[in-house]
């Protein structure tokens, strides 16, 4: 099959946009097969497999002309994939997926293939895949943000204006205390919000195996800001198992001891960003309409503030 039949759109995919966006989700779902088409012809692609999705794009795996393997991501244009473009090519594939084309109208990528079928979630030994994770982890934020990208600054400011109202919002007076607390560290640090690129969601699952090196990161979120800003994904990586193993304080303490050692990062000024990042997700939430703070949030917490 060398096009995308309607029915090969998956539904989650569909449910997010429409989630999303409304009207205009709906009909760039519509337009999938219209628009996947066409990139096919533009760049001479064959069809190589089945198709696959995330909440917000579609990955054909594909030939080129030559018979090299590469993905077509198809996404809808918008603030994140103007700066996930700015990423790719910032980065240039040094531990990043390969941008091979892209077309600025409609957002459409042609990307390496790498080997979607093991993450770095693959690997048991959680220090051996945490390690693998710090040293490319270390690797991205070594390389200052260009312009363009949207500033740590900013959304700190953005989230300590947020606070009050989320506050009120939830019902457990201890959530309350703790959403504070994750704000006035935040207002500590959001003078200095750093200059780095950030991956923005770095963790197990977004680092697939491959050939040109053992482990490269894939579909980047950038962000301007502070290393200690991006520690969280890596600290909640496969969380239920982490749960389940018992211990979950030890866990995270060891995660978050591993990551500052290798990135090279203040402990104290990591915690702060750290929670940052729960305060941003928690408002994220609550504005989902959640009453109480996640459980993972508060365990992540409890690990960095009493050790």
């Amino acid at each position: 099959m060398s096009t995308l039949e309607a029915d090969e759109v998956p539904h989650h995919l569909a449910a997010s946009y429409a989630t999303g966006f409304g009207k205009k989700g709906r009909a760039w779902i519509a337009g999938l097969p219209a628009l996947a088409a066409n990139m096919l012809e533009r760049w001479d692609l064959e069809r190589d497999g089945t198709a696959r999705a995330g909440e917000a794009s579609l990955v054909l795996p594909v030939l080129r002309p030559d018979g090299t393997p590469a993905v077509l991501r198809l996404q809808m244009p918008r603030q994140e994939t103007t700066a996930a473009l700015i990423g790719l090519r910032t980065w240039n594939g040094k531990g990043m997926v390969r941008l091979l084309d892209h077309d600025p109208v409609s957002s459409s990528m042609l990307l390496e293939r790498l080997d979607g079928a093991r993450t770095l979630a693959s690997i048991n030994d959680d220090d051996a895949a945490m390690s693998t994770l710090a040293e490319l982890h270390a690797r991205l934020v070594a390389v200052p943000a260009p312009r363009g990208l949207r500033s740590l600054g900013d959304i700190a400011s953005e989230m300590l204006d947020q606070v009050p109202q989320a506050i009120m919002r939830l019902v457990d007076p201890a959530d309350r205390q703790l959403l504070r607390s994750w704000a006035s560290a935040v207002a500590e640090l959001a003078g200095e919000p750093g200059d780095r690129m950030l991956r923005w969601d770095l963790h197990y699952d977004n680092v697939l195996a491959a050939q040109r090196e053992p482990w490269i990161a894939i579909d980047p979120e950038p962000l301007a800001g502070d290393p200690g800003f991006d520690l969280w994904p890596a600290l909640d990586s496969r969380w239920d198992d982490v749960v389940a193993k018992g211990g979950t304080l030890r866990i995270v303490r060891r995660r978050f001891d591993l990551l500052t050692d290798v990135l090279g990062l203040d402990r104290a000024r990591a915690t702060g960003w750290t929670l940052g990042r729960l305060l941003q997700n928690s408002l994220w939430d609550i504005d989902d309409s959640e009453t109480r703070l996640a459980p993972s949030s508060v365990a992540i917490a409890d690990s960095l503030l009493n050790r």
